[in-house]
C-alpha cells in the first residue's frame, strides 16, 4: 500500500551557475546534522511552493553526507519547476525535500559500466562516475552536449581523478568528436551494463541503437526526465472503475480524468510528482484487472506483469482495476 514519503528540511547553502541556463544548488540539513545517505542514481523530490513538486537527481559523491548537490536546467517549456528554481530559490532559503530514492541504481554485479549522458542528464550519470571511481570499477563515460558553455560540470569532470575515462561530444564541435553510437555500443559483452539519461530523443537513440546491436534488456538502465507526450487522457479513452482493496470502495474514472485526479476528487490521496509517468512516485500495486500502461518508468517486462501501474497517466484495459489502496 502506498505510504507517505518522508521529508527533510534543508537549507540552500549555495546557488551557482554551472553552465548557460543551468544552475546548481548545494543543500545542507537545516539543523546542521548529517543528511540521510544516498546511492548513485538517487533523486529527491523538491517542494517549490504553490503545489509544485519536482524531482532532481543528486550529482555529488554518494560518500558525502554533509550535502546534496543538484543541477537544474532552465527549460523553455517548463511547467513551473525549473522556472521556480532559477527565479525564486535563493541562497539561505529553506526547502522541503524527500529523502533520497533510487529507481536508477548501478548494477553492482556488472564487471564493466558504460555511462551515457545527454545534456542535463549528466546529473545522475556524474554521481555514478564518482561512485564507480571510488570503487575502482571499470567504466567509460560519454557526455554529449550542445557546446562547452552549455556543459554542466565541465571543469569539475576535467579535474576529476576519472577524467581519462570521460569523452566529451559537442554538437558544435568537429565531426571527428561527435558521439558515434553504433561504434560506442558495438559488440556488447554479457557483463557490461549501459546507463543512459538525457532528453527523450537522445535516450531513444541510445536505447534503440543498443537493442539493434544486441544488448539485452537486463543490461540496459535508463531514467527519463520528462515524457515525450502529454500524459493527459486521449481521444477515444473510456470511463472505467477502480476499487480500493482496503475498503471495497469503487470510484469511477471518467474518460476525461486521470486516475489520480478521480481519486483526489474522492479524497483519496496518492503521492504524485511529475504527473507524466516518468518518475514512479505514484506507482501503485494492481491486485486485479489489466492496466493500460502509458508510463515511461516501468520496463516492458515490468509492464507485462500487470501487477503495478502509474495512475497519473495509465488507465485500464478492463472495466475495473482493484488497487492496493
Amino acid at each position: 500500500m502506498s505510504s507517505p514519503v518522508q521529508e527533510l528540511r534543508v537549507l540552500v547553502a549555495r546557488k551557482t551557475v554551472e553552465a548557460v541556463d543551468i544552475c546548481g544548488l548545494e543543500l545542507v540539513a537545516a539543523e546542521g546534522q548529517s543528511l540521510p545517505p544516498f546511492s548513485a542514481g538517487s533523486h529527491v523530490d523538491v517542494h517549490l511552493g504553490d503545489g509544485l513538486v519536482r524531482q532532481y537527481s543528486l550529482c555529488n559523491d554518494p560518500s558525502e553526507q554533509h550535502r546534496y548537490q543538484l543541477a537544474v536546467l532552465r527549460d523553455p517549456a517548463s511547467r513551473g519547476g525549473s522556472s521556480a528554481v532559477h527565479a525564486r530559490v535563493k541562497e539561505g532559503d529553506t526547502l522541503r525535500i524527500s529523502v533520497p530514492r533510487n529507481h536508477f541504481a548501478l548494477a553492482h554485479e556488472a564487471r564493466q559500466h558504460l555511462l551515457l549522458a545527454g545534456g542535463i542528464g549528466v546529473t545522475p550519470i556524474l554521481c555514478m562516475a564518482e561512485r564507480l571511481a571510488t570503487m575502482n570499477a571499470e567504466f567509460r563515460m560519454h557526455y554529449a552536449s550542445r557546446s562547452p558553455d552549455r556543459t554542466a560540470f565541465l571543469d569539475r569532470i576535467r579535474r576529476a581523478s576519472f577524467a581519462h575515462r570521460v569523452d566529451f561530444h559537442f554538437d558544435n564541435g568537429d565531426a571527428t568528436q561527435k558521439l558515434d553510437l553504433p561504434v560506442v555500443l558495438a559488440k556488447p559483452t554479457p557483463h557490461t551494463h549501459l546507463y543512459v539519461c538525457g532528453p527523450q530523443g537522445f535516450m531513444s537513440a541510445v536505447l534503440d541503437t543498443a537493442r539493434a546491436q544486441g544488448w539485452s534488456e537486463t543490461q540496459l538502465h535508463w531514467e527519463f526526465f520528462a515524457a515525450e507526450t502529454n500524459a493527459a487522457p486521449r481521444s477515444g479513452d473510456e470511463a472505467f472503475e477502480v476499487q480500493l482493496a482496503s475498503s471495497g470502495r469503487v470510484i469511477c474514472v471518467p474518460a476525461d480524468q486521470t486516475v489520480t485526479q478521480a481519486l483526489a476528487l474522492a479524497s483519496v490521496a496518492v503521492p504524485v510528482s511529475c504527473e507524466q509517468g516518468v518518475c514512479g512516485t505514484c506507482l501503485t500495486r494492481v491486485l486485479s484487472g489489466t492496466p493500460d500502461h502509458r508510463d515511461m518508468y516501468l520496463t516492458p517486462a515490468e509492464q507485462a506483469l500487470n501487477d503495478q501501474f502509474t495512475p497519473c497517466c495509465s488507465r485500464a484495459r478492463c472495466k475495473r482495476l482493484v488497487l492496493d489502496l
